[in-house]
């Protein structure tokens, strides 16, 4: 139901409406979702039930939030939003976009390149027009996978995070060895073998642990289990990397 709803709303108005009314909509449809089963940790919406998707991620039906989503906010609300810190976050969702750009505590900078996300910035994570050691806390999540030159991406994140400065990384993760081949540059290829159309690589836990402290980051690396109340799924992997 969901997914048709979605597809003849997308049919029926523009994207920069969309955009404009998407809480309000979402909110409307919504109402169908209410009860006291579950609970959004990023809107507080109560739910009967959240959205599965067709990918098994787990929607909020009133503010569009993924397991992801609400698994980072969880995160960032546990210490990591101090007053006064500057924050770089590349291509936030528009659920987490919505709740850091409303935080008037933090100097929040929004960047994205695509134009597929709100954001105040389009920096190039490979040449960041930001000063050396200038930013308190990196999110970087879900953007490395789509860059060729990660290396290169990983030296500019460690170059603006300021001393005792925090980044926190996710990727999608596979076993054993991180999967490149730089040969493979169609869309249709790429989604075959990293699983999305736009992505470059596959990365491993080990794998981006190894490349991140070759920058010279100090690595942790953080497993979740599921709470089935709040919409977070198992194993729900976040990297924390410091300088």
């Amino acid at each position: 139901m969901y997914r048709l709803a979605k597809k003849l709303i997308s049919k029926l108005i523009s994207k920069q409406t969309l955009f404009r009314y998407e809480l309000t909509l979402r909110r409307a449809y919504a109402t169908i979702y209410s009860g006291d089963k579950h609970e959004c940790g990023i809107c507080h919406k109560k739910l009967s039930r959240f959205i599965v998707l067709e990918n098994n991620n787990i929607l909020c039906p009133n503010c569009g939030s993924l397991a992801r989503d609400r698994r980072l906010v969880s995160l960032l609300n546990s210490g990591f939003l101090d007053k006064g810190i500057t924050v770089l976050d590349f291509s936030p969702s528009r659920s987490v976009y919505r709740e850091l750009n409303k935080n008037s505590s933090i100097n929040y900078l929004s960047t994205d390149l695509s134009g597929n996300f709100f954001a105040k910035y389009s920096f190039d994570i490979t040449n960041l027009d930001l000063e050396d050691e200038s930013v308190d806390l990196i999110i970087c999540y879900h953007i490395l996978e789509h860059i060729e030159n990660d290396s290169k991406a990983m030296s500019e994140l460690y170059r603006v995070l300021k001393p005792k400065g925090k980044c926190i990384i996710q990727t999608p993760f596979k076993d054993r060895d991180i999967y490149e081949d730089f040969s493979i540059t169609s869309p249709e290829e790429r989604e075959i073998h990293f699983g999305q159309d736009d992505h470059v690589r596959v990365y491993s836990v080990n794998g981006l642990k190894e490349r991140l402290e070759k920058t010279g980051f100090s690595v942790s690396v953080n497993e979740y289990k599921e709470d089935n109340y709040l919409g977070l799924k198992k194993e729900n992997i976040l990297i924390t990397a410091k300088n």
